[in-house]
């Protein structure tokens, strides 16, 4: 019998890795052996795993660098128009293994790395994520940088350089504590920084109005110090740059006040202005209205826009003498596109610059401004929409008030001619809402500011129109749009799946990397024995590695046969983590009933932060901690039902969870998940959906077949039928004895036996005041698991769906997505076209 292929040479046999020319891999190797020379100080002559991590990311960067200053050549002599996506978050994970699948030198790297007697996997495992995000927006934000990259477009992530990123999770005791994310302790060698680009930031002071125009003075200054990394397409020779700001003071900061004797503190207290990039609020869908958080909003924003306008005025390569001086060309030159409320003081602050510095008149200020601006909005949830009480807007940024009363002015005008005496239409169209506290809705500002607004799933859009944003629908409907998100099949499936990507790759080619469409295909192979065979061999190795994983990392031993039923996201009430938990209490419940009968075994694996604030979704995790310790533990049971905590989930984890994920847990109360996108990396991935119709689930369904998920609960009509008539939990309670044991064993301490009113808050909410109706969908959801269990004792079928689900993937391709955006919203086409690589002779 022939010995089993180690991974490296499993690795080496994949061809969507690239091409591992002899060349290549010699150059390769005598460039790495030049950067450990430099990168090892004098006095140490034995080089760590990290020297040599760092020696590998400086190679592959070599291959970057000559590319990405071509391609800003490129923008300098063709002139585009430029797309600017601003966003305060930014979910990167690694970097290290992404760029040599965009560059195509996977199988080169890993052969020089082998023939050097290393270990390529351990030098990638030494890469901190860039953790600069919460969740699904800050993903998607990374997901959209690599497809307008890949689609040849001349954008620009615009961000902060967080020092600290999300939290470390660490569970102790069953309870989530958190550790501080420091990041870039050992330096981050995908960034430069650009002090020649420093712009000043300004905050308080006050406002002067003058017969020369209106001055801000008296402010406090913050220097924005920014630090580029290069965004690679993928194999199109293309680098784009995301940009991050960082927070300096200035020299000067609190001396020129000559303060006697104060030269020590006002040192120190330079702390204070560098404070704001210092870290990542970890709220997820909650806003949480503090001084701080809006000096980070303001700071990207006003730093980018000086960039944004510096580069539009000067357009010629390495020139900095001003070529533009007239702005009323800039919505054909520059798009803004603003991911959630978080930048949208930038539309104040883009009038302040037109109207009080650049002279424009109010009026076409305000054209150039609409024009240039577009607003994404992430979610209905009334508790996540930012309202900035006005008394803080006065005094941290006095001008900007002004402007956006003026706006809500000229607004409320706009308004009151088209529907005349109608005050309460006034009241809620508002973008100041009175109150015991005056507040600026920054949706409104948003929409009243830009020329364009989406949602991210139709029914998400579907629902902005009739609910949230009704109003300004039947003024502007032209300006809704919806932009279903999609995720990049370069980091979620070639690069996290590579036996998944290259099954395909033999029946279909590779084309379908940058064109997922293509996925079609493998349709016609639905039936055919050989794929099904492949697809289900390369899933069981993924979940033999994820079991070695996890026996390694968490020191649990399970049953790699059992059916991985995962459930990945940030803990919240909406995402109904609890509802997965009955479903476990209950499936434990029925095996301790009828320990004889063949149960499908199962193990559930739920992961995900809870706000450090976030009192329910804290005990959430101790809950499911809980469960686990009782389950886990009960030798009846035994391993046909497990219960795994995943701590600390992140990119890096999610890359090595999904693909090995036989079962993706969606199971959000209708209309409460925007889109989701982690829906769409398992349907990718070979594991099939159990969700509600919420979010992207829906047109999931639409696209595979709903014969294909399976599909369950109350539709979003049905959630307002029963809002309009009342949700009486009690009633499901006293009706479904299986609830009901569950409940009680919750409630009288059978999973906390040191403490039995451990819960009690959360039984409380689930049978008093549970918004999100978790009892209403529970006898659907566990007979729809029946169903699940079932199929799953039938391999050969459960296969054929999966390959039903990964041919149906194309419209979730974020390269869908940004077609759309650019096509849509930002007056840009994309193109696939390569550009000269540095070495090529130039045209």
């Amino acid at each position: 019998m022939p010995k089993p292929l180690t991974d490296q040479e499993k690795r080496k046999q994949i061809s969507v890795r690239g091409l591992a020319g002899v060349e290549n891999v010699t150059d390769l190797k005598t460039n790495f052996n030049r950067h450990l020379h430099f990168t090892l100080v004098k006095d140490r002559n034995v080089a760590t795993q990290r020297d040599y991590y760092f020696a590998l990311a400086n190679t592959v960067r070599d291959h970057l660098v000559g590319r990405w200053i071509r391609t800003q050549q490129h923008y300098y002599e063709k002139d585009p128009k430029r797309v600017y996506y601003l966003s305060l978050e930014f979910y990167m994970g690694r970097t290290l293994q992404n760029t040599m699948v965009n560059l195509a030198l996977e199988n080169a790297c890993d052969e020089a790395i082998y023939q050097l007697g290393l270990d390529m996997e351990e030098l990638q495992d030494m890469e901190e994520d860039a953790g600069l995000g919460n969740g699904g927006l800050g993903r998607l934000a990374a997901c959209f940088l690599d497809s307008m990259a890949s689609l040849g477009l001349a954008a620009y992530g615009y961000g902060i350089r967080y020092e600290f990123g999300i939290f470390n999770q660490k569970i102790v005791n069953g309870w989530q504590v958190e550790e501080a994310d420091d990041w870039l302790r050992y330096g981050n060698p995908w960034e430069k920084a650009r002090p020649e680009y420093m712009r000043p930031v300004h905050f308080y002071g006050r406002v002067d109005h003058t017969p020369e125009g209106v001055k801000w003075v008296d402010t406090q200054v913050v220097l924005a110090l920014p630090y580029d990394t290069p965004i690679p397409g993928y194999r199109n020779n293309v680098v784009n740059t995301m940009r991050l700001w960082s927070a300096k003071a200035p020299c000067d900061f609190n001396l020129k006040d000559f303060n006697v004797g104060g030269y020590i503190q006002a040192v120190l207290d330079r702390n204070l202005a560098e404070n704001i990039s210092r870290v990542l609020y970890p709220n997820d869908n909650f806003f949480e209205g503090k001084e701080l958080r809006l000096k980070q909003e303001y700071f990207v924003v006003a730093a980018t826009l000086q960039d944004i306008i510096r580069r539009f005025k000067s357009s010629k390569f390495g020139s900095t003498e001003v070529v533009r001086v007239d702005l009323s060309s800039l919505p054909e030159k520059v798009a803004i596109q603003l991911n959630d409320t978080h930048p949208a003081m930038a539309i104040p602050e883009l009038m302040r610059i037109l109207v009080d510095m650049e002279h424009q008149t109010w009026e076409k200020a305000w054209d150039i401004c609409t024009r240039t601006c577009a607003y994404t909005n992430h979610t209905v949830l009334p508790e996540a929409l930012e309202r900035w009480p006005t008394d803080l807007l006065q005094n941290l940024l006095p001008r900007h008030l002004e402007i956006i009363y003026e706006i809500n002015r000229r607004h409320l005008e706009r308004i009151g001619k088209l529907y005349p005496g109608d005050e309460d239409r006034l009241r809620r169209m508002s973008l100041v809402e009175e109150g015991p506290q005056k507040k600026v809705n920054m949706a409104h500002l948003c929409i009243v500011g830009s020329h364009a607004v989406n949602g991210v799933a139709r029914i998400h859009s579907d629902i902005l129109k009739a609910t949230l944003f009704k109003d300004f629908y039947e003024v502007d409907p032209s300006k809704f749009q919806n932009k279903t998100n999609g995720i990049t099949p370069r980091r979620w499936l070639v690069m996290c799946n590579p036996g998944l990507a290259e099954v395909i790759a033999e029946r279909i080619g590779d084309e379908y990397i940058r064109d997922l469409d293509q996925l079609k295909k493998l349709l016609k192979f639905v039936n055919d024995d050989s794929l099904i065979c492949d697809i289900s061999k390369i899933k069981q190795e993924n979940k033999l590695k994820f079991s070695a994983y996890l026996e390694e990392h968490y020191k649990v031993k399970i049953n790699p046969k059992s059916m991985f039923d995962v459930q990945v996201k940030r803990i919240h009430e909406y995402k109904r983590q609890l509802l997965n938990c009955l479903h476990i209490i209950t499936l434990y419940n029925r095996i301790k009933k009828d320990p004889k009968k063949d149960w499908t075994p199962r193990t559930v694996m739920i992961g995900g932060k809870a706000a450090p604030g976030y009192h329910t979704a804290k005990l959430i995790i101790r809950m499911i901690t809980a469960i686990g310790e009782v389950v886990n533990n009960d030798p009846v049971v035994g391993d046909r039902l497990k219960v795994i905590f995943l701590e600390n989930y992140k990119v890096t984890l999610a890359e090595k969870i999904i693909p090995a994920s036989d079962l993706s847990e969606q199971i959000s109360t209708a209309g409460t998940e925007a889109s989701g996108t982690g829906n769409m990396k398992f349907m990718l991935n070979g594991a099939l959906t159990i969700g509600t119709m919420d979010g992207a689930n829906v047109e999931m369904a639409e696209e595979a077949g709903e014969e294909n998920l399976f599909i369950f609960g109350m539709r979003v009509e049905d959630v307002d039928a029963m809002d309009k008539s009342g949700y009486d939990a009690m009633e499901y309670y006293k009706r479904i004895p299986e609830l009901k044991q569950a409940m009680d064993q919750i409630a009288g301490g059978f999973f906390s036996p040191d403490q039995h009113d451990l819960f009690k808050d959360i039984v409380n909410m689930l049978l008093h005041n549970d918004r999100f109706k978790v009892f209403a969908d529970y006898e659907a959801y566990i007979k729809c698991q029946d169903k699940v269990s079932a199929l799953y004792r039938n391999p050969k079928e459960w296969t054929k769906k999966v390959i039903h689900n990964i041919a149906s993937c194309g419209k979730f391709s974020s390269d869908r997505t940004i077609s759309q955006y650019a096509r849509e919203i930002w007056g840009m086409e994309p193109s696939l076209e390569k550009i000269p690589a540095p070495d090529d002779p130039r045209k």
